[in-house]
C-alpha cells in the first residue's frame, strides 16, 4: 500500500522517499520558502529543485526554517543546461551547494541529455559531465547521482562509459506518457524511476466518465487518482503546489488502492494533442 514515510533503496544503499515536493516554476521567494515549510509540515521529506528553476536560495531558506533536521530530509537538484562539461558542471554543482547552504546534496541529476544549439557531441558531452558527478560523489558532496529525461540511447551511452552507475532517472510519466522502453532499461540496471508532471492529463480527463467514476468510487479527486497511479507503478512521484491545502491533499493518497482493471484503463489512455517529449533536448 505504501505510506508517505516509505522509501525506495538506491543501488548504493541510500534511501529515497517515494513521494516528493517539486518546486518547478516556484520563483517567488516567499512562496518558495513557505512551500517547502508547508510540505515538510505535511509530512514530505523529499524536496526537489534545479538550477534551472532559479530558486535554490529560497528552497534552502525553507529547509533551514522548516524545523526538521537536515539528515531527515532528502534534497535533490539538477544541472543547468548551459553548465555541461567537466569543469563547468563541477563549478556549478558546488555553487548549488552554496546557494542551498548545504554541505551535501542527497541526489544530483543531469537535467537534460541533449542541449540545443551548442553543436556539441552529446555523447562526449554527457560522458564528461557525468565524470564531474562521479568525482563529487566520491568526495561526499553528492550522496547519490543520476539522470533526468534520459531515454534509451542516452542511458546506453552512460552505461558504456561510466565507472559509477546512475542511481535515478527522473522522467515524465503519467497516463498517455509511459516511456515503457526507458523504464524497462532503467530497471534492468537497477535505476530508480522518478516521475515528473504526474498531473498533466487532468485537463484531458475532466469529461472522462470512467475516471470520474473512479473518483466517486474511491472518494478521491482526479489529482489524487493520478498521483496514486504513479505510486502504484513504483515510481518516485513528484508533485508541486504553493497552496497549503493542495500540498496536504496531494499527499493524501496512501489510504486507498486503484484496482487492477482501473490501472489498466489508465495505462491505456492516449491524448492526441498532448505535448510530449520527443527529442529530449532541453526545455
Amino acid at each position: 500500500m505504501y505510506s508517505l514515510e516509505d522509501t525506495f533503496t538506491l543501488i548504493n544503499g541510500v534511501k529515497i522517499p517515494i513521494f516528493g515536493y517539486g518546486t518547478w516554476q516556484v520563483t517567488d521567494p516567499q512562496e518558495a520558502v513557505d512551500g517547502v515549510k508547508q510540505a515538510v509540515k505535511a509530512g514530505y521529506r523529499h524536496i526537489d529543485t534545479a538550477q534551472m528553476y532559479r530558486n535554490e536560495e529560497h528552497v534552502g531558506e525553507g529547509i533551514k526554517q522548516c524545523g526538521v533536521a537536515r539528515e531527515e530530509l532528502f534534497v535533490t537538484s539538477k544541472l543547468n543546461n548551459n553548465c555541461h562539461g567537466y569543469d563547468e558542471a563541477r563549478r556549478t554543482i558546488l555553487e548549488s551547494l552554496e546557494k542551498l547552504d548545504l554541505d551535501y546534496l542527497d541526489l544530483f541529476l543531469i537535467h537534460w541529455p541533449v542541449v540545443k544549439n551548442t553543436g556539441s557531441d552529446w555523447k562526449q558531452d554527457n560522458i564528461d559531465t557525468w565524470r564531474a558527478l562521479e568525482d563529487l560523489y566520491d568526495e561526499g558532496k553528492l550522496k547519490a547521482i543520476g539522470l533526468s529525461n534520459f531515454a534509451v540511447p542516452h542511458l546506453t551511452n552512460i552505461f558504456e562509459n561510466s565507472r559509477i552507475k546512475p542511481m535515478v532517472n527522473q522522467i515524465r510519466l503519467h497516463p498517455g506518457v509511459l516511456q515503457e522502453d526507458t523504464v524497462e532499461l532503467s530497471r534492468q540496471h537497477e535505476i530508480i524511476i522518478e516521475g515528473w508532471s504526474p498531473l498533466s492529463p487532468m485537463k484531458y480527463l475532466k469529461d472522462d466518465e470512467k475516471v470520474n467514476a473512479m473518483s466517486e468510487k474511491y472518494g478521491k479527486s482526479m489529482a489524487q487518482i493520478l498521483l496514486r497511479w504513479s505510486i502504484q507503478h513504483d515510481f518516485v512521484t513528484l508533485t508541486k503546489s504553493v497552496h497549503e491545502e493542495r500540498i496536504q491533499s496531494n499527499a493524501d493518497i496512501f489510504d486507498f488502492e486503484i484496482s487492477e482493471d482501473d490501472m489498466t484503463y489508465l495505462d491505456s489512455l492516449t491524448f492526441d494533442d498532448l505535448d510530449k517529449p520527443d527529442d529530449f533536448t532541453e526545455r
